[in-house]
């Protein structure tokens, strides 16, 4: 009998935002898999699971996929998680789902914490429809990508890190222009969580004069028609810095 593979979620700040489904899952296991066993030691620690832990990061997850899946063949019930938030949203997780779907072997995902979600919801800009985009690609891809989603209509979301962010904002001005609404979401669930919202032109001269420090989500709102845009023109009048 096939056991199952368990995606968690893991909190990206506040330790409070673990589920008590998410821990009962993570005690019950008979392994957990850990983007990096240092930071998730942490967190089993916190709450007293002592189920053992191997590494699973992307500079592995090649080779150890199919040791994996026979484990979970065999009928072991195997939880992955990484340093934060939901595994396979910017984090490795992918590749092992997907050959749990090949071998017919379940998976169960759990609900809870991912960073770009209370960024979208705090920007106050459209979350009906919406991209996400995750990182984009540092040199080869980014350009056309970015001129890409500066066509959508939808609102779209990027993760960047502190040290880059001033020059994605640059590059966004110039590709949705200085007045495209937008917001900066630093530190979620944490004790110094920040978002600043305001145009593009604004939040680049905001962070110019601003350091930023640890994750950032930025959301950018979509592109609208000309004839959308005189009508909405003061749509987003209150969204300043």
């Amino acid at each position: 009998m096939s056991g199952k593979l368990y995606i968690v979620p893991t909190p990206i700040g506040n330790l409070s935002d673990m589920t008590p489904r998410a821990v009962e899952v993570l005690s019950q296991a008979s392994l957990i898999l850990a983007e990096d066993t240092r930071t998730s030691a942490t967190v089993m620690k916190h709450f007293g699971i002592t189920t053992p832990m191997i590494s699973h990061h992307k500079y592995n997850e090649h080779t150890a996929v199919a040791s994996i899946v026979e484990r979970l063949r065999a009928g072991e019930l195997i939880a992955l998680v990484s340093d934060a938030g939901t595994p396979g949203v910017s984090d490795p997780g992918f590749m092992l789902s997907r050959e749990c779907r090949r071998a017919g072997i379940d998976v169960e995902t759990l609900p809870g914490a991912t960073a770009f979600v209370p960024a979208l919801v705090n920007s106050g800009l459209p979350c009906d429809r919406f991209v996400f985009e995750g990182f984009l690609p540092p040199k080869k891809g980014r350009a056309s990508r970015l001129e890409i989603l500066a066509a959508d209509p939808r609102t779209f979301i990027l993760y960047e890190s502190p040290l880059r962010l001033l020059k994605t904002l640059v590059q966004l001005v110039e590709v949705c222009g200085p007045e495209r609404p937008a917001s900066v979401s630093r530190e979620i669930s944490k004790l110094h969580e920040t978002t600043v919202r305001g145009s593009l032109a604004e939040l680049v001269q905001h962070f110019t004069l601003n350091q930023p420090k640890g994750e950032i989500v930025i959301v950018v709102g979509g592109k609208i028609s000309e004839p959308e845009n005189k009508t909405h023109k003061n749509k987003y009048k209150d969204s300043v810095l």
